[in-house]
């Protein structure tokens, strides 16, 4: 459990910790930016009011702290949560926050908390969120135990809730759409013999997020986009976002007629019918 503090978020620490007594000559204003974009002091206070929610309880918590609704379309189409059976709820990416909270309150209302997300591991660092959470990391040790935690996931009695596309969605020729869908919620939901839901989620983020975006693509070695993530989701506050839910798709539909990689874009492109 992580430990919630009234400064949960710190990035003097965080300097202090990454670069030891290198972090002095980082300049004040970078260090008053970095602060200012991520929304530290708005999030600690969230943090700290919302200590002792988890879980369901605090997606709901942040969705009303952000003033953000949902027009749920097709809400028939989500299983029964007493049919016995386990799903892998998989959605198109185009926020970054909000769309994330918002999939994870109406599949937690409905399944009683019984989901995981498949997320990248930066969201372990929210207190209310970290135990919903299958963490990413394309580096490291943890990298190396991605295989076995994505396969406990899978294994246990959890619906799965998944953005295919990793990260959230880009614009290219005016277009803002994901990337290419990875292929593991295709092999692992028939391994695992789950029902594929579609979902689409509606909305974007800011014509300065698609710049940086496509910018950080090219040109640098790291997600400089996903800095502003925090910025990108309180600009999208006061919002109604239109969430449609598809039929499910029988995982027996996934045969050997397509690669893997090529059912993923097939569901992709069903998602963005929705």
């Amino acid at each position: 459990m992580i430990e919630v503090s009234e400064k949960t978020i710190d990035i003097d620490k965080v300097l202090r910790d990454k670069m030891g007594r290198k972090a002095r000559f980082v300049p004040r204003f970078v260090v008053s930016w970095l602060k200012r974009i991520i929304h530290q002091d708005e999030l600690n206070e969230f943090f700290w009011q919302s200590r002792d929610l988890v879980g369901t309880p605090w997606l709901e918590a942040t969705l009303e702290r952000l003033d953000t609704h949902v027009e749920l379309i097709g809400e028939e189409n989500l299983p029964d949560k007493n049919d016995g059976r386990l799903y892998t709820f998989v959605s198109n990416h185009p926020l970054g926050g909000e769309d994330g909270v918002a999939l994870g309150a109406i599949i937690g209302r409905h399944y009683d908390d019984r989901f995981r997300y498949l997320v990248n591991d930066l969201l372990m660092n929210l207190p209310g969120l970290a135990p919903l959470c299958i963490p990413i990391n394309k580096t490291g040790k943890q990298s190396r135990d991605f295989p076995r935690m994505v396969e406990e996931g899978f294994k246990s009695d959890n619906h799965m809730v998944m953005f295919p596309a990793g990260l959230c969605s880009r614009r290219h020729k005016g277009v803002i759409r994901d990337l290419e869908w990875k292929k593991t919620f295709i092999t692992k939901s028939v391994e695992y013999q789950r029902d594929v839901v579609p979902i689409h989620f509606g909305g974007r983020n800011s014509d300065r997020f698609y710049r940086l975006a496509n910018f950080s693509d090219k040109c640098l070695p790291f997600n400089l986009a996903m800095i502003y993530l925090a910025d990108e989701m309180f600009k999208n506050t006061h919002q109604t976002f239109r969430v449609a839910v598809g039929k499910p798709i029988p995982w027996q539909t996934f045969d050997k007629s397509k690669k893997p990689i090529e059912w993923a874009q097939w569901v992709k492109y069903r998602v963005y019918e929705l």
